[in-house]
């Protein structure tokens, strides 16, 4: 017996630029056509993925999903929840209409400011998808949209008196063209390299703390963002369980996730056809909603669906969006001057986050050390740790300066687009790591 059932098709066509070290690695357009087909049968999902999919052949991939649906096990259960599709930007300036010579040559012209005196190595990685995406399900929910993502990054590598160090920078954007504006990234990267062969190694210790909008947006996303997706609280590997209603951080405190934004992490409906609404995980410092797909809302509760993302022909996960830290009343300089003696720290460079257990350490790519409320030397090998609720709580001051970045978050071994940002943030007694010695 099918109890419901849902496909969702996604075509379209990828390009990709590789230069490293002025070497034009690769140049190509491919294309694609997947759909995944979901069926619920008695008890569990059945599902099927399909390349180059034909509606003729919908009914038969629906039998072919309910043979494989489980008959055993817990019930699956689906909340409702309203549909609705968003419009999907305009394009500012449309990548499809600069052939593949353009792309790279503008490409180029990013790697080679990357380039100079004391740099070794230089890439810049181009990459540009635009998809066509249908739904369909037995609900009677039809949707059909088309939306292009483009983007690149660039890394610079300085050596130096035996030390070697990176600049590391990256734009991309929703229907826009990054590239003929990317130059700038191009000479911030070899610039940050080249700067950092100087810096001293941090040290570390419990001190203040500012973070950068790019890192705080990390924390957001890392720390709190997953720990407030449904499937890891229905498994049990999230600190944020059972704390709806319950104060994790300082007044003030507001976590967003907005999948109707229309920043890198924009989805105009979700991949269950479900509208997709901005969600307050933490409201004022209080835990005030979780992340679903329409299973999870119904297995877990206290939030919203609408979260449901997935690569073409794979299913749908609970996804993060654009993830931010909504902004303060404060300003960075008086984040500084109440910082009186610490760090500044810029950027990041990966770390881990065990949302179960409620820890994290992400690096960051460098720091500043702050004295007497003003930036002084620049630091590099930073790091920052320390456990989710607890950081939360030593939020000193919240700026009004809010920055989003874009990038990519991989998940079950998908991997989609989305943003994180904050503002700059103070932290009271934060637990620094670094390599540096008196």
């Amino acid at each position: 017996m099918v109890r419901y059932w849902d496909l969702r098709h996604v075509a379209g066509e990828t390009t990709t630029i590789d230069i490293d070290n002025g070497v034009i690695e690769s140049a190509s357009t491919s294309f694609f056509d997947r759909a995944v087909i979901r069926v619920l049968g008695p008890s569990g999902w059945g599902v099927v993925s399909v390349d180059n999919y034909r509606a003729l052949d919908l009914d038969r991939f629906i039998a072919e999903a309910l043979a494989l649906a489980g008959l055993t096990g817990e019930p699956v259960e689906l909340a409702d929840a309203p549909h609705r599709v968003l419009p999907v930007p305009v394009p500012s300036d449309d990548p499809r209409q600069y052939e593949l010579e353009e792309k790279t040559r503008l490409l180029a012209g990013i790697e080679a400011a990357a380039r100079g005196e004391s740099v070794r190595n230089t890439r810049a990685v181009y990459s540009e998808r635009y998809e066509t995406v249908r739904f369909a399900s037995s609900e009677g929910v039809e949707y059909a949209y088309e939306l292009g993502r483009s983007g690149f990054n660039v890394m610079a590598v300085a050596e130096g008196d035996g030390v070697v160090q990176m600049g590391y920078e990256r734009l991309h954007a929703v229907n826009g063209f990054p590239l003929r504006t990317g130059v700038p990234c191009g000479e911030k990267a070899r610039e940050t390299a080249v700067a950092l062969l100087g810096a001293k190694a941090a040290k570390g210790g419990r001190m203040r703390v500012v973070l950068d909008p790019e890192l705080a947006g990390v924390f957001a996303h890392e720390a709190v963002g997953h720990a407030a997706e449904g499937d890891l609280v229905r498994e049990g590997n999230s600190v944020l369980a059972g704390r709806i209603g319950e104060r994790i951080g300082v007044a003030g405190l507001t976590i967003v996730d907005d999948p109707s934004l229309p920043g890198f992490g924009f989805d105009p409906v979700d991949a269950e056809g479900v509208a997709t609404v901005r969600t307050e995980v933490v409201r004022d410092g209080v835990i005030n909603a979780l992340l679903h797909t329409r299973e999870t809302l119904a297995a877990v509760g206290n939030g919203l669906a609408g979260h449901a993302r997935g690569m073409p022909g794979e299913v749908p996960l609970v996804r993060m969006s654009n993830t931010f830290v909504e902004n303060g009343d404060s300003s960075l300089d008086e984040c500084l001057a109440e910082c009186r003696d610490g760090i500044l720290l810029i950027g990041s460079r990966g770390g881990q986050v065990d949302p179960g257990r409620g820890v994290f350490q992400f690096n960051a790519e460098y720091g500043y050390l702050v004295e007497g409320g003003e930036p002084g030397g620049m630091v590099r090998d930073v790091s920052l740790s320390g456990e989710i609720l607890g950081t939360l709580h030593e939020i000193a001051l919240i700026a009004d300066d809010r920055r989003m970045h874009q990038g990519y978050c991989g998940k079950g071994g998908q991997s989609v687009p989305v943003g994180d940002g904050a503002p700059h943030l103070l932290l009271e007694n934060a637990v620094v790591g670094g390599s540096g010695r008196d």
